[in-house]
């Protein structure tokens, strides 16, 4: 049996680390996890939920964030990387970081084969502890079919949206999400 030593790192280790960094990684409470490269599709629709976003919530309150801000979550001690961020209002950041944020409303996750199980479990677990977060998309990137996951006061409803004619209705946010406008340009198989 071969054992392995796996290093910890301190918080302040890892943010050292990701300001250099040429790829991204998450810090999961003392693990430093790189995070895999996507693919055209993967990066189409994020780019497609974006760009829609930007366009229809420009002059309200809500603000659209790409990738490249990382999310902190304290009760989990974990930073990640969503696809698409919403905000109510301000992001509101950790501190005096300019590179994480605490508060959004909404999160989108385009799913990968590699990831579909830890953003679908683990991480929306994780983002449940977030007080501002009342909705989750998980949008898959090989056929056009979306889970929405909206807050409710007794827990997390989930409605699948599945074909190009839907729209989804996104009450944080009071608008629709055409399923045209995230497979903008994907070709399905």
């Amino acid at each position: 049996m071969i054992s392995t030593i796996s290093r910890r790192y301190s918080l302040d280790e890892y943010r050292a680390i990701e300001e250099k960094a040429e790829g991204r990684s998450e810090y999961r409470d003392g693990e430093i996890v790189p995070m895999p490269g996507g693919t055209l599709k993967h990066s189409r629709i994020g780019r497609n939920i974006l760009t829609y976003f930007s366009t229809v919530l420009r002059d309200t309150q809500f603000e659209p964030i790409n990738s490249d801000l990382r999310l902190w979550i304290p009760e989990h001690r974990r930073g990640v990387y969503p696809d698409v961020m919403v905000f109510d209002g301000e992001p509101q950041l950790n501190g005096d970081r300019l590179d994480e944020v605490l508060n959004p409303t909404l999160i989108v996750e385009v799913l990968s084969p590699s990831t579909a199980d830890y953003d679908r479990l683990s991480k929306f677990r994780m983002y449940r502890s977030i007080e501002s977060f009342s909705e989750y998309l998980l949008v898959e990137q090989n056929e056009p079919f979306v889970e929405r996951y909206s807050k409710q006061a007794k827990g997390w409803l989930l409605s699948d949206f599945s074909g190009l004619e839907l729209s989804i209705s996104l009450d944080s946010l009071s608008i629709e999400l055409p399923m045209t406008e995230i497979y903008r340009g994907v070709a399905f198989e």
